[in-house]
């Protein structure tokens, strides 16, 4: 066992709260729903980044390279001034959702370089101009460019010419669950020597203020006030009626600047008076502005700096440090010297142990640096998310429960509390949570951390966030929007992992997991099949832009749609159900039943969705499915869009091991009699039961039939259509050449093969699913092939790609997709990585080209990297792609089946 091992085994104990403390800061608070108290819901507009540096935040905080306490408290993180910018640099910029030309979007250079999952050791890169920040510039550029134009970068401005910028790393080190040591480093890769202020900030969250609620309001107001330290040394003593006493001790004789985490009421709102004498910009005003009124000269407040001043020389490198630590006599003496770099040393030293540990042998050096990064970025992404629902809408004057009320944004959701360590898409560009992207996020999180993982898992299922109804909430912009019921998925691969790890069953987290799911399950049928034939709506259901029309919005042709990807997502959804009632009837008969009430209903979707005839979304002479436009005067008609609506129904696809059939013996035998009187049911899916079990007597559970399955993957294993040198695209490139048209009362829809950004402005134009690679629907198609393998083992191949003469097996198929969407972020045999496109700077800088970005999508033809640059959240599966192909043979997978799968990649730690 590792160190980092033993250390994730006490904090599961709960003998040490290593994860106490952690990143989880977020990147904007500024336009965020939370934060918007506006009238018409213009969060990005109601505040604003120019506003942030002035304002106290209501809900949380951000920073640069940031950490805070589990429940944000107290926040530390990294400002800096290059002696040019009209403002300290605080907080990242970007572009607002109307300012940049597709959508929001972050305009600055910093990378998650290291973390382990107890945040014992932590690297971030921020990427600092020597220059002016061309803020004005950025903006500018940007909105006068068209959604066919790329967009304006930070490298494009020139501010990075002649290499004149800083590599600023922070690094984080814990010799204890609250000792924290913390080193800063700043290289100057220009030519000539600069300036540079390092500002390491400490400050409370405003919880105190007299406009916060009086039940989330503080009773007492904690303090930061500058203390007797040890000679070269300048030390902050901490004093939070919930935290404690802490003190931050700092290298060196520095100034230590303290105002208020308080609103410039006098700035911002004239008329108002401000709460105190110094305020939130107080720091920025006195070292920007030389304004030495703005700071506390009594040294206290609520937000302090330590104001290092340095120059340095070309290729010149400093470091200060800096400790955060419980009250005591000892930290307060001796903070620095030989142990704090050797704390450093012995952290580094174990993580890398612990990455050997789970980084299968047989990875590329390089491939396993994609793998460390991706999970690192997973780990850097937490954030303490807080909104109090009942609190939020009467401040809105929106709360239900109470009189005058007015109808607004998530009015329904009062019930809501929500104050956790969330695992989020983007910290910066989706700083909340959603729900699809958060089931996701928990597989590559599984590899380092299974417990946060089932934590995340089981968030979206507590009372506090789930809706009486049984929804799951959607993400803040709209919490009643519709995600793909993705938690059952998610559920069953933690468990299997968990059993395989530690061969034990969590019954208690499954059993939770099943109950509240069967609620969602509930909400779904009642909410979204729209007249009980078994097809389903959903809306956009995660894919923005995909189809003809918003699916989200009433349709121009009145009517509504049968949704193939929602059928689809509630097959599967069937089958994890029936599948988790397996599991849980082996502890517990009752749950029988259960297994018989899901294969129920998904032969029921499935005769729903397989239907024969123009009433169908399967069309017989494409060999594809599509979305039913159903009108008002009951016709309907298939709107031909060749997507990833049409590929997801072979991922409603489930082996069932014998071992499997002997749980349920009730069940199985109430089925097949269900289906000697209406053998209407299996006649469309694919055969199973007695008589067509496949290899080692496997029975399968799968909307496509073995025609349907060839057919269909046909066109997906095809490199004029899906089959991309990176992946599977959203949609298919016959569309390049033939646009999708719709014509309703002379207005024309149509949907082009866009392989990069979106033309339109659906969802607000800044993701695209009508061409480009997305991470983790290709990771639910390798998951079905996975699952034909084991049904079929040799005895289906199909060509790959379509047309080549080379056969494959469905595992080859699986591992070649799974090698394509590496081989974004590994270097090919030029040195170059794919998601860096055509950036020099980032194909051939040595202190650029080795630090990953995981973005939101990818260009369907080249690979580049597009839409939000720090998605590691579902963009991390690549780091479970590149294990589990690390691990697993064909031989193996097809001898053991599901256990040995899982077995395996538990076991890839020791190997």
């Amino acid at each position: 066992m590792t160190q980092e091992e033993s250390r994730l085994q006490e904090a599961r104990k709960g003998t040490s709260n290593w994860k106490k403390w952690g990143p989880y800061l977020s990147e904007r608070q500024w336009g965020t729903v939370r934060e918007d108290y506006s009238e018409g819901g213009d969060a990005w507009n109601f505040f604003t980044h120019d506003q942030a540096r002035s304002r106290a935040y209501r809900w949380g905080e951000d920073g640069i390279a940031g950490i805070s306490d589990d429940k944000q408290n107290l926040c530390f993180a990294l400002a800096l001034w290059n002696g040019k910018d009209p403002i300290l640099k605080e907080r990242l910029f970007g572009l607002t959702n109307s300012e940049g030309n597709h959508g929001e979007d972050v305009k600055e250079y910093y990378f998650y370089l290291d973390s382990t999952p107890t945040h014992s050791y932590m690297k971030y890169l921020y990427k600092y101009p020597q220059a002016a920040f061309p803020y004005a510039d950025l903006v500018e550029t940007n909105r006068r460019r068209s959604r066919n134009e790329f967009e304006y970068e930070l490298l494009d401005t020139g501010v990075f010419n002649g290499d004149r910028y800083f590599d600023v790393f922070v690094e984080y080190a814990k010799d204890g669950p609250e000792d924290i040591l913390v080193r800063i480093t700043a290289a100057n890769r220009g030519p000539d020597a600069a300036e540079l202020h390092l500002l390491p900030t400490l400050w409370f969250r405003n919880d105190w203020s007299k406009w916060i609620a009086e039940s989330n309001r503080a009773a007492e107001k904690p303090i930061l006030e500058q203390i007797d330290a040890a000679a070269g040394t300048s030390a902050v003593a901490v004093t939070h009626p919930l935290l404690g006493k802490y003190i931050l001790s700092c290298e060196g004789d520095v100034p230590l600047l303290f105002t208020e985490n308080e609103t410039n009421h006098e700035l911002l709102f004239p008329g108002q008076k401000n709460e105190s004498a110094y305020v939130k910009d107080g720091i920025n005003n006195c070292v920007v502005q030389g304004n030495q009124g703005a700071v506390n000269p009594g040294k206290t407040g609520t937000k302090v700096a330590a104001h290092y001043q340095t120059k340095a020389g070309a290729g010149q490198t400093k470091v200060i440090r800096l400790r955060l630590s419980t009250s005591s006599p000892e930290r307060k003496g001796k903070p620095f010297g030989k142990q704090f770099d050797e704390v450093f040393a012995d952290r580094l030293r174990e993580a890398d142990e612990f990455y050997k540990s789970v980084t299968p042998p047989s990875v590329s050096e390089d491939a396993a640096k994609v793998m460390r990064q991706a999970i690192a970025g997973m780990l850097w992404s937490k954030q303490f998310f807080f909104f109090d629902g009942d609190n939020w809408l009467d401040e809105h004057h929106s709360n239900p429960l109470h009189t005058g009320y007015r109808n607004s944004r998530n009015s329904e959701w009062f019930h809501m509390l929500n104050q956790d360590i969330i695992s989020m898409p983007d910290k910066w560009e989706y700083p909340w949570y959603a729900a699809w992207d958060l089931a996701f996020h928990t597989l590559p999180l599984s590899i380092v951390d299974p417990d946060f993982a089932k934590e995340q898992m089981g968030l979206m299922l507590r009372a506090s966030y789930l809706h009486p109804s049984g929804q799951m909430p959607a993400y803040e912009w709209n919490f009643s929007d519709v995600n793909p019921p993705v938690h059952a998925f998610a559920t069953l691969f933690l468990h299997r992992t968990e059993q395989a790890l530690r061969g034990e069953t969590d019954f208690e987290f499954l059993r939770s997991a099943f109950n509240k799911l069967l609620l969602n399950f509930t909400w779904w049928v009642n909410r979204k099949d729209r007249f009980g034939k078994n097809v389903f709506e959903g809306g956009f259901l995660g894919l923005d832009n995909i189809g003809v029309f918003d699916r989200s919005a009433p349709l121009p042709t009145g009517g509504h749609l049968e949704q193939a990807d929602g059928t689809a997502w509630m097959a599967l959804f069937s089958q994890n159900m029936l599948e988790l009632a397996f599991e849980l009837a082996a502890h517990d008969p009752t749950y029988e039943a259960m297994a018989t009430k899901f294969a129920e209903h998904f032969y029921y979707i499935a005769s729903g969705m397989n239907r024969s005839g123009q009433d169908g979304m399967w069309d017989e002479e494409d060999g594809f499915y599509y979305d039913l436009l159903r009108l008002p005067d009951g016709s309907a008609t298939r709107l031909k869009v060749r997507s990833m609506v049409g590929l997801l129904p072979l991922c409603a696809t489930t082996i069932i091991e014998p071992w499997m059939r002997e749980r349920v013996p009730r069940a199985l035998a109430e089925m097949r009699e269900r289906v000697r009187r209406i053998p209407e049911l299996e006649k469309t899916i694919h055969p199973t039961g007695p008589g067509h079990f496949g290899v080692a007597e496997r029975g399968i559970v799968a909307l496509l039939n073995p025609e349907g399955l060839r057919r269909i993957l046909t066109k997906m294993l095809d490199e004029n259509e899906f089959l991309s040198p990176y992946g599977i695209r959203s949609l298919s490139k016959f569309h390049e050449q033939h646009p999708y048209v719709f014509q309703v009362q002379g207005q024309e829809y149509r949907v082009d093969y866009l392989p990069a950004e979106s033309n339109t402005g659906m969802f607000g134009g800044n993701s695209n699913w009508r061409g480009p690679v997305w991470m983790p629907v290709n990771a639910l198609i390798i998951r079905a092939l996975l699952n034909f393998y084991l049904y079929y083992g040799d005895n289906f191949k199909i060509e790959c790609p379509t047309g080549s003469g080379k056969l494959m097996n469905l595992f080859e198929v699986s591992k070649e997709i799974a090698d394509r969407l590496a081989r974004m972020f590994t270097r090919d045999e030029h040195g170059r990585r794919p998601v860096y496109g055509g950036s020099e700077k980032f194909q051939s800088d040595p202190h650029w080209r080795d630090h990953i970005l995981f973005y939101e999508y990818f260009h369907g033809d080249n690979g580049a990297g597009l839409g939000a640059s720090h998605q590691t959240g579902w963009t991390g599966l690549v780091a479970k792609t590149i294990q589990i192909y690390g691990l697993l043979d064909a031989k193996r997978v097809l001898e053991g089946g599901k256990r040995a799968a899982f077995a395996r990649l538990a076991g890839g730690a020791a190997a």
